[in-house]
This record gives structure tokens, sequence and C-alpha cells, in this order.
């Protein structure tokens, strides 16, 4: 704002004593001060307002106008209900530095021009601020080069102090600001989104405000650019998906104009995800075909050559065929008209989409593109499958895990979801182990499928189990499916078989030539032709290729299972 807008309001009670010609410089601020210097908490552009106690005679305010004007600042307000008058020497160092000089009216505080003052110079910025993100959308909208919301989000920080970032519904950081500061924790980020599932499940309308610790925060909506809270049948449909922008600050008492700034900021974030969304048709029809093939039964050659055709797509430039693993994941709404396959899909694109803590999969040290542009989800009835691709290890394999990990997935999501579910929803979770083949890749959905239904029987509103907790004992209740006997038997000997293949080491008729002599080292050598160090130089070769101990009965009961099925 300027000076002259200052002068013509009157309830104000400013009154010019000198500078009429400088009445167009800018104000940026405001600062109230009886310092002798206050040159160090001036940065320029203030209109500073002073009741005079720092003058003590005539000769102080000389050198007090002079700080002033080498500051920058605008202009200077002095307060009459001191002196009662200005006095004649501050008017003429302000004439004589050409420095602006308001009398303030005794019956008008300090406070009512500084609100003033804040008000309409954010409120201006605020209108400029808008009319940025409003050109960024439409050149988001348009094309490619608007830059994404990180943008924004500077333009929110450097232009109105407002640090913002866009989170998942699991508390994902999508976007944040570039400029330098500390960035939001995890935990912090899980605990925002939490707030915000839950605040929409009450229906509340946003923004939501919310403090940790001391820090306040106003969590916002970001809903798709082609969707309206009126649109929507049911809350439910989206709560587990939709974005949120959360903004360091208390919009309680924020005025309309600069709500309805952050309104088209995150309309502006809405055509990002819209943009994400469109992205993902591609893979999504790659993992429906996949999933119809596996299902139906199709040749291993079929299913093959429609994973070359997906291993492209999701990891670019990799030179050997990856491996695949499945994860399927079904939510449940009691009552009510819910689509719960659409939701399953969206929902487990968004899991998926963070790097997972101890899970390879998740880590941004695989080659291609980011996690979230590298799963392909399918949905089928109620429940969504995602298929993730691991890229191949060309060392040897070591029995360690790779992946997505069960317990990493839970841990990831279970404060937030579990907020946005309530009392009425359920999310239950699966994952396979990595398969090397087109081959594993039915049992590999058989046994994630399982997993799930392991999971499904648990409490709690958000669970998960791996192809871990399929363990030897579970495969011989008679429930369980044949594809995820063989999921379990390739995963076992499968390590063994291929080193055989490759270093003709007979490790597999050790196996079974030491579990039929109850591990007895001496008569199995014997039956073997083998000196007993050779012996023992296989059997550790074995359970390093497999991550087990044959020294466990747990373990020899699941190699001896594993062999009696293959």
């Amino acid at each position: 704002m300027r000076l002259r807008a200052l002068l013509a309001t009157d309830a104000l009670g400013l009154r010019l004593l000198g500078g009429e010609d400088e009445l167009d410089r800018t104000v940026r601020g405001v600062m109230t001060t009886d310092l002798r210097d206050p040159s160090r908490y001036l940065s320029g552009g203030e209109l500073v307002l002073t009741g005079l106690a720092w003058r003590r005679d005539a000769a102080d305010s000389e050198p007090f106008v002079r700080i002033l004007v080498q500051a920058g600042v605008a202009a200077l307000a002095a307060g009459e209900a001191e002196l009662g008058d200005v006095p004649e020497d501050l008017i003429v160092a302000c004439a004589r530095h050409r420095l602006p000089l308001f009398a303030v009216h005794e019956s008008v505080a300090f406070a009512t021009i500084t609100e003033h003052v804040v008000r309409q110079v954010s409120g201006e910025r605020a209108g400029d601020l808008a009319a940025v993100v409003d050109r960024h959308r439409r050149m988001m909208t348009s094309g490619p080069a608007g830059g994404g919301p990180d943008v924004v989000l500077d333009l929110l920080g450097s232009d109105l102090d407002l640090r913002a970032w866009v989170l998942s519904p699991t508390g994902r950081l999508v976007a944040g600001p570039k400029a330098a500061g500390p960035a939001l924790a995890a935990d912090v980020c899980a605990r925002l989104a939490a707030e915000h599932l839950a605040a929409t499940r009450t229906g509340r309308h946003g923004p939501h405000r919310v403090t940790l610790g001391a820090t306040a925060y106003s969590l916002f909506p970001v809903r798709s650019s082609g969707h309206s809270p009126q649109a929507a049948r049911d809350v439910r449909e989206t709560v587990l998906s939709d974005w949120l922008l959360a903004v360091e600050a208390d919009a309680g008492d924020w005025p309309e104009e600069r709500l309805d700034l952050l309104h088209g900021v995150t309309q502006l974030i809405a055509v990002e995800r819209d943009r994400r969304e469109a992205a993902r048709t591609v893979r999504r029809r790659l993992a429906q075909e996949v999933l119809e093939l596996a299902q139906t039964g199709a040749a291993p050659a079929e299913i093959a050559a429609r994973l070359r055709v997906a291993a492209p797509v999701l990891l670019p430039g990799l030179g050997a065929a990856p491996h695949w693993q499945v994860v399927v994941a079904r939510v449940e709404w009691d009552g009510g008209d819910v689509e719960e396959g659409p939701a399953a899909q969206a929902l487990l694109e968004e899991v998926l989409a963070a790097p997972l803590p101890g899970s390879a999969s998740g880590g941004h040290d695989l080659a291609g593109p980011e996690p979230a542009d590298r799963i392909a989800v399918a949905y089928t009835g109620g429940e969504a499958v995602a298929l993730v691709p691991l890229p191949a290890v060309a060392a040897e394999h070591d029995g360690s895990e790779s992946g997505v990990l069960a317990d990493a997935l839970l841990e990831s999501i279970r404060g937030p979801l579990t907020a946005g579910l309530g009392d009425d929803g359920r999310i239950t979770l699966g994952v396979s182990a990595a398969v090397h083949s087109a081959e594993g890749l039915r049992g590999a959905l058989e046994e994630a499928r399982h997993a799930r239904r392991v999971a499904a029987a648990r409490p709690g509103r958000v669970c998960a189990a791996g192809h871990q907790e399929l363990a030897s004992h579970v495969l011989l209740l008679p429930f369980v499916p044949d594809d995820v006997r063989r999921a379990f038997t390739a995963r076992l000997l499968d390590p063994l078989r291929d080193y055989d293949r490759r270093h003709r080491a007979e490790l597999i008729p050790t196996l079974e030539a030491f579990l039929d002599c109850d591990g007895s080292w001496t008569r199995c050598a014997t039956r073997l032709h083998l000196h007993v160090n050779t012996l023992r130089y296989r059997v550790g070769r074995i359970e390093q290729l497999t991550g087990r101990d044959l020294s466990r009965l747990e373990d020899k009961l699941d190699f001896f299972l594993a062999l009696r099925m293959s």
C-alpha cells in the first residue's frame, strides 16, 4: 500500500507534517519503537510508529531521523500523547532528509494503525499471489510448463511467509517448499494426515485446525478438479485417497481473501494430482491384463509375454528381466453403498508410492522411476491387486528379504488410515514373496490373497500379513490352495535349484540325504560318498542361500514338506 492511502483513512487519525511530495512511497510493513537506534530491527519500507520516548532534547532528533533514512523506512509517525505536539526539531530533521512525517492523534492507538497496515499489505500481497496462482494453474492445465505445486508452495513462503506442504492420506510428503528451512518430520506428517482424515470422517468442513506441540497447522482438503463435496455420494469413497495441504498457521481468523487464495492453491495441486492419476492409466491396464491372465490359468508363456511388455513401462532401462511381487488389499465398510474396488485401488497406489522403511522396493536405490511410477494396480470385485517389479539381482541369492515387507507396510500406514476408517471401516493387506518368472506369478497372487485372509483374521482396523507367516504348519491345513503350497515350495527350493543348475553342486540331493539321515553328518557323508568337510560346506551353502538353519527343527520340517510337495 502507499502512504497516500494511509493519510486518506480517517479512522487512523494521521495528520501530515511534512513530505507531501513523497506520499507515493510504498509501505511494506509497520514497526513500533522508542529505541534511540532501531536500525537492527528495520529491513526497509516500514512505517515507523514512535511515542518519542527516545527524545531527551532537540539534539536527539537529527541522529534518529538519519538512522531511519539509512535503513530505508517509508515514513515516520509520531504520537502526540506523550508531548502534546510533535517537536519542531523533529519536523525540521525529517524535512531535511525528505522523510514523510505524520502526527498520530492521542485518541488513536498504535495497535489500530498496525492492524490496518498489516491487513492491507497482506491483502494486496495475497491478491498479487492469487493472480500468480491462477496463471500457474492455467499453465499446468495446458502443459508441463508450470513446474508443479512446489513452485506455488515456494511463493506462499516468500510472499506470505506461509510454510506449506502437500501430504497424502498416509502422511507421505508429496510436495513441499524448496526454500531453506527445517523439513517436516515424518511423524508430524503422519499425525497431520490422521487429524485430517478424522476431521473429514466427521463431516467437518476444512480448513481443519490442529496444534502439535507449540505449532499450529491448518489443513485444507485437496480434491480432484472435477470433484465437489456435493457431488460425492459418500465421503468414504475418497477419504482414503485424497491429498491435503498442510499450512503452518492458524487460519481461524484469516480474512476471506486469504482463504480464497489457499483454496486456489488446493485447486492447483488438484490439477497435479489429476495429472498423476492420468499417468497411471497405462500401468493400471497392464496390471489388469496380467491379473486376468493369472486368474484364468493362462499359459506361462502368455503371461511372460505380457510381463515383458510391463517391465519397460515400470522399470525403464532395466537390463535383466525383473522379479515380481504381488500385494493384495481390500477396503471394507459397514453398510452404505460404497464401491470398494476403486477405493482399494486408489488406496493401494498411495500406500505403495512411498519408500517404506526396511523395504527394498520402496527405496530410492533402485533403477528406474520413483516408487509412485513403478506400481501397477488393478482391481477385481472389492479387491485391489498390485504388481510390483523388483530388479533382478545379478548376484547369487543370499536368503535376505527384498521387496515390499508386510511389517514395514503396516507400520507406515496404520496410524493415519485408522483415523480415516473410523468405527465402520477396515483395511487388510497381503504380501507375496518375490517370484522370478511368469510360472510363479499365479502362485504369488494366491499367496498374497491367502496372506490377506490371515491378516483379516486378526483384530484391528488396519492389518497386514506377509508370505513369511504362511509357515509349514499352515500349509498342512486342508483349505490352503495348491497354488500357495507350490509358491512356498518354489520360494524355499528355487535358490537351490538355480545354484545346482549353474554350478552342478547337487545341493538338492544333499539336502534330501541329510534329512533322510536325521541330520547325522557321518551317516549322510557315507551315503553320499563325501568327506564330512565337503558335506558341511554343502549344508552351509544351503543355509546361506535359503536363510534357514538346518539345526532347527522348524527349518528341517519346512524343507521336508517342500521336498515332498515338489
